[in-house]
């Protein structure tokens, strides 16, 4: 692709850093805890404050019927004209961080500011996203709203979706004043960029500045439940049991040791698990939990489906219980746009920054999006590859440094 010369802007470092942290103010409790889930009161709060920045920019202010907020730049370019998006989310975690998904939202605020500031005259639209339930930590599945805006779940399914408090999402957008009138996609974009933090080691570890990433691993996210016998834990002998427990054990250690020999990139994840009647000197009769199983090559990732079912009937046939399997999310590994990931590599060249090629291990708007238009995203380091979490951090250099990047691949996108 051609590298026209790249205007001599840098982003208000200041002002980026100072709404990144009053962002992570809001939804704090009384322990000090920042929790903002989608469609919460605390997501409320932070809506609220990003309409007002996106106000004092100047920006067209729209929202569609599942929340996605867009702040709009046009500056005389036409409406037909397809705009390019950038943007991430606002919702967090439980005790989360102040950087995931925030920075690429006013990353890319900041952007259309220091250009509109500038004088530049872009030839396209610029649009920023705060896209809905990202997280999915109170509604499933994650990465909700941009997966509705690209045609992946209808908008009614989504609005009758139950959050795990028992709320709708579309009655509590509808109560929270985020429940817009647009039909998700009415802004069909040239092609969209997000920033974000890494959560990740590898950037950090290597002492490399810019992660170009060039593609999204494949995600697949299951409930078993295991089904034994409840039975005294001092008189039944141990051959005799049918033991859920015991059999959610062997099922743990198998993925790690299957994954350990692939010699692949496989990950794969118990993060959650409950047993009953869950009392210290009962057997378990039941054992439920999930499995999170992620690579960037589809054909790995069916395979690893594949021989987990197989390891499941076996153990069901070794140890005398029932399983049943629930998918809860499956999303095909995602290669994003190779021309704009070029774009994010010159862009850092130009600044001076070192990049490289890489992989997310974690999912984004981005591999959603990228099913309607061409999509990257550019990463930053995570100290110590800490995120969702309170610990979560990047340095002020490094955010600074990925907003400038951003600012050039965007302005070489509208330009």
């Amino acid at each position: 692709m051609s590298a026209p010369a790249l205007p001599s802007l840098s982003i208000d470092a200041d002002r980026l850093i100072r709404r990144i942290e009053e962002l992570g103010r809001i939804g704090r409790g009384d322990d000090g805890k920042l929790t903002r889930l989608a469609a919460s009161d605390a997501d409320k709060a932070g809506r609220d404050r990003l309409v007002e920045w996106m106000h004092g920019a100047g920006l067209e202010l729209r929202c569609d019927r599942v929340g996605n907020l867009f702040g709009v730049w046009r500056d005389g370019a036409s409406a037909d004209v397809a705009p390019i998006l950038v943007g991430s989310h606002i919702d967090t975690v439980i005790d989360a961080g102040v950087y995931d998904g925030c920075y690429g939202v006013l990353a890319g605020l900041e952007a259309i500011e220091t250009l509109r500031a500038s004088g530049f005259k872009p030839a396209r639209p610029i649009a920023v996203a705060a896209f809905t339930n990202e997280e999915g930590v109170r509604f499933a599945p994650d990465m909700l709203g941009s997966l509705v805006y690209a045609g992946g779940l209808a908008i009614e399914d989504a609005l009758a979706t139950i959050g795990t408090d028992g709320a709708a999402l579309g009655a509590e957008l509808q109560r929270i004043g985020y429940a817009g009138a647009d039909e998700p996609g009415f802004l069909r974009p040239h092609a969209y960029v997000e920033l974000h933090i890494e959560q990740g080691p590898v950037l950090d570890r290597e002492g490399v500045a810019v992660g170009a990433v060039e593609n999204v691993q494949g995600i697949s996210w299951r409930r078993v439940a295991i089904d034994g016998v409840a039975n005294h834990a001092g008189t039944t002998p141990m051959t005799m049991r049918r033991d859920a427990g015991l059999a959610a054990a062997r099922v743990i250690a198998y993925l790690r040791d299957h994954v350990a020999g692939s010699n692949a990139p496989s990950v794969a994840t118990v993060g959650c698990i409950a047993f009953e009647p869950n009392a210290i000197n009962v057997i378990p009769s039941r054992a439920t939990f999930t499995v999170d199983m992620r690579d960037p090559d589809e054909r790995r990732l069916q395979a690893m489906e594949a021989a987990l079912a197989d390891f499941l009937d076996r153990l069901a046939a070794a140890e005398g219980v029932s399983i049943a399997v629930e998918r809860l999310a499956r999303f095909e590994p995602v290669a994003f746009d190779p021309r704009i990931v070029e774009l994010v590599e010159d862009a850092a060249r130009r600044r001076g920054l070192a990049s490289k090629r890489m992989a997310s291990g974690a999912g984004h708007d981005a591999q959603m999006m990228a099913r309607i238009c061409p999509a990257a995203m550019i990463f930053v380091p995570s100290v110590g590859g800490v995120s969702h979490n309170p610990n979560e951090f990047t340095r002020d250099s490094d955010l600074v440094a990925g907003a400038n990047v951003l600012l050039d691949v965007v302005t070489r996108l509208a330009g």
